[in-house]
C-alpha cells in the first residue's frame, strides 16, 4: 500500500506584527483617558491577553492531507484543531481567495469552517454533511493531489 501525505504550514506574522503595533496607541489612549488606575490596568490586561491569544492560535495554520483525511492545527500549540476523515470528504478543489474576502483566523458557522491566514490559493473541502471547509496551505495543488491519491487507493 503506497500512501501519499502532504504537510504544509502557512504563516502570517505580518498580521500579528501589525496587530501589535496597533495595540500601542490603543493602550496609550486607554491609559491616558483620565480613568482610574485599576481600569487602566484592566484595559492593559485584556488587550495583552487578546494579543497573546492571537499569537498563540492565529499566527499560522498547519495542514496534513493523507490516508486519514485532513488534519488542521492552529498556532504553535496546535490548538484549535480539526480533523476531517477521508470518508467524510465529498469533494475537494483549489480556490483563490481574494484579499478583500479573507477572514483571517479560524471562523466557524453552521454551514462552513474557514481556516485562513492569507490571500491566494487555498484548499476547499465539501463534506458529505454539506459543510464547506476552506484551509490555507502553502501548496493547495499538492494537498489536493495527496487527497485524490489516497481516495483513489481507498475507492
Amino acid at each position: 500500500m503506497n500512501t501519499t501525505v502532504y504537510t504544509g504550514r502557512a504563516t502570517n506574522w505580518f498580521s500579528v506584527v501589525i496587530s501589535g503595533l496597533l495595540l500601542i496607541p490603543l493602550l496609550g489612549m486607554g491609559l491616558s483617558s483620565g480613568s482610574s488606575p485599576s481600569l487602566g490596568a484592566l484595559i492593559l490586561a485584556v488587550a495583552l491577553v487578546g494579543f497573546l491569544a492571537e499569537v498563540i492560535t492565529a499566527s499560522d495554520v498547519r495542514a496534513t492531507c493523507g490516508p486519514r483525511g485532513v488534519a488542521v492545527n492552529w498556532g504553535f500549540l496546535g490548538w484549535p484543531r480539526a480533523r476531517y476523515a477521508l470518508d467524510d470528504i465529498q469533494d475537494a478543489w483549489v480556490v483563490d481567495i481574494p484579499w478583500h474576502s479573507v477572514s483571517y483566523g479560524f471562523w466557524w458557522t453552521p454551514t462552513r469552517t474557514v481556516c485562513t491566514v492569507r490571500r491566494g490559493p487555498a484548499l476547499r473541502l465539501q463534506l458529505l454533511s454539506g459543510r464547506t471547509v476552506t484551509i490555507t496551505v502553502p501548496d493547495p495543488r499538492a494537498a489536493l493531489a495527496a487527497l485524490e491519491a489516497n481516495r483513489a487507493e481507498v475507492g
